[in-house]
């Protein structure tokens, strides 16, 4: 596929797309903005309480990350996950107990299978694709895809709550609630709701692992060996290595922009009949891996990435290392970003890492064992179709979140509080990705922003962390993008969670129609009860 049809086909608009839909407009109870896993969920539990429910995709593709290579789920203590979150990792099982899924090995040779269980936590992108849709054909929902919020200023509100919104093609959704399920948190922004970008300070919250973090940066992701970061080694003056950032990495524990970096997450195959080899991208630059090629030849001989095994002799293959599939630095920009410059940076991460791949199976200077091992994998031929095989979602780890009336930082994951009004649990690392590369004071490349510590256990998340302040909106959930500090959201960003949450802000905003009342006056008993039914896991396992 040419490159400009390929950046066209992962931008979440197009010229034709803004001339073609007519102007319309259509009321709904609730108005599900962004087809992510936890908008699947919303939209999927608004429907079964019986309300009339619209969601709006702004790209061409359901189910977020889901469905978009992240085969291996981050699921800490599986017994936190409940609702429609158990239910679709339990279909994702049903699916792989037909025989005929299993093409290209048994089901018995896959070690992640196992009949006796009720769920699996391993797929392939198309069966994730398949069982959300199988669950929203199931349900009244309608499915709008490529419905860009414009977020310019057709967002209609009226004492406080959100009357409408337009989406560039033309259509004007009118709703009785909203909830906003992107990983952008767009539609929260447009309706003037507060939010941060970055990473606060320790001091704010009274935390010890937000902020920059040099000092902690001890894990896989870092430089083990002494590698030069300029451009001609030893010289300062020849400049730095593609990026580098050029100032201090700042004070421990000090506040700044930097968001965790992005990466698509590869499906990749060693099966010879479904693999597709590494392609070198038309613009290649081979000073972006310049430091890659370093750092091997300083003896750091790992394979940069981390493949685990999904079935069918497919991988979820993520960032590991010191320079890897995560583009460091490249998205700060990024949330607040205009439709036009996601698409570049969108773009920018797909060229950066097509060209890593194929350096690491083709370049002279990569070590011979590496360029062999790599070389035996290639794209899964049979994913991501119309993209090139390459995932149609970019990981977006982090981008705005919500500042609400309840931040969940630390002290909640740490159980040092425990909130009284549970809407799901979290238990996963707090994990933070590299947010930026820099030069230390000796003169070498270093990575920082690496964060990976275990709330030990599992904690509470509360339903003041997915609405905003009584006084700004009092009919839009957040459960995405919800309020929580930098470090806290490291844990709770992972699908099942994102897909808890989801559901519990769908049952919210039904029983607030239902009660006439705002988002924010709900009383938690009357959302316990549904919560409860739906089979949610809202208390502290003992266990942990």
């Amino acid at each position: 596929m040419p490159r400009i049809a390929l950046i066209a086909a992962f931008t979440i608009f197009t010229s034709t797309l803004f001339t073609s839909a007519k102007s319309s407009a259509t009321e709904y109870d609730v108005v599900v903005y962004g087809g992510t896993s936890a908008g699947i969920t919303a939209a999927i539990q608004a429907s079964r309480l019986g309300k009339s429910v619209i969601l709006l995709e702004p790209s061409k593709y359901l189910g977020g990350l889901s469905t978009s290579g992240l085969g291996y789920t981050d699921t800490g203590n599986k017994q936190a996950i409940g609702g429609l979150s158990r239910e679709f990792y339990q279909r994702i099982k049903k699916s792989y107990d037909n025989p005929e899924l299993w093409k290209y090995e048994k089901s018995d040779e896959y070690g992640r299978y196992d009949a006796k269980l009720d769920a699996m936590w391993t797929f392939e992108p198309h069966i994730a694709m398949r069982v959300f849709q199988e669950m929203l054909d199931e349900s009244s929902v309608e499915v709008r895809l490529q419905q860009p919020l414009d977020r310019s200023s057709d967002i209609t509100l009226s004492e406080n709550r959100i009357k409408s919104i337009r989406t560039l093609p033309g259509l004007t959704v009118q709703g009785k609630m909203f909830i906003d399920t992107t990983y952008e948190g767009d539609l929260m922004a447009a309706a003037g709701v507060s939010y941060t970008v970055g990473r606060e300070s320790n001091e704010q919250y009274g935390e010890i692992l937000n902020g920059v973090q040099t000092a902690r940066n001890i894990h896989n992701h870092r430089f083990p060996k002494p590698v030069d970061p300029y451009r001609t080694p030893g010289d300062p003056s020849s400049g730095l290595l593609p990026g580098i950032h050029p100032g201090p990495p700042g004070e421990e524990g000090q506040a700044d922009h930097r968001v965790q970096a992005y990466c698509f997450r590869m499906c990749m195959t060693n099966v010879d009949e479904n693999r597709v080899p590494f392609e070198k991208p038309a613009n290649y630059d081979p000073l972006r891996y310049e430091l890659l090629l370093r750092n091997f030849e300083a003896g750091d001989l790992r394979v940069p990435y981390h493949s685990l095994m999904m079935p069918n002799g497919k991988t979820d293959t993520n960032n590991n290392g010191a320079f890897s599939t995560d583009n460091i630095g490249m998205n700060y920009d990024y949330p607040e970003a205009s439709y036009e410059r996601r698409a570049e940076i969108v773009a920018e991460h797909l060229d950066y890492q097509k060209g890593l791949m194929w350096t690491l199976a083709n370049h002279p200077r990569v070590p011979k064992a590496v360029r062999d091992e790599v070389s035996k994998w290639g794209l899964s031929r049979d994913e991501f179709t119309d993209t090139d095989h390459w995932p149609h979602t970019l990981y977006i780890r982090e981008a705005r979140r919500m500042i609400g009336e309840h931040v969940t930082t630390e002290a909640d994951c740490f159980r040092r509080r425990v909130v009284p009004d549970s809407v799901g649990m979290g238990s996963y690392n707090m994990d933070s990705h590299n947010t930026q590369r820099y030069v230390s004071s000796d003169g070498l490349a270093k990575n920082e922003g690496d964060v990976q510590v275990s709330p030990g256990g599992t904690y509470l998340i509360s339903y003041r962390s997915i609405v905003p302040k009584r006084d700004e909106v009092e009919n839009l959930l957040v459960p995405v993008c919800l309020s929580s500090s930098h470090i806290a959201y490291g844990s709770i960003r992972m699908e099942p969670v994102f897909m808890i949450l989801g559901q519990s802000a769908a049952s919210a905003a039904s029983l607030s129609l239902d009660n006439d009342v705002a988002v924010q006056d709900l009383p938690y008993a009357t959302l316990r009860k549904q919560l409860d039914k739906d089979g949610q896991a809202l208390d502290l396992i003992k266990s942990d």
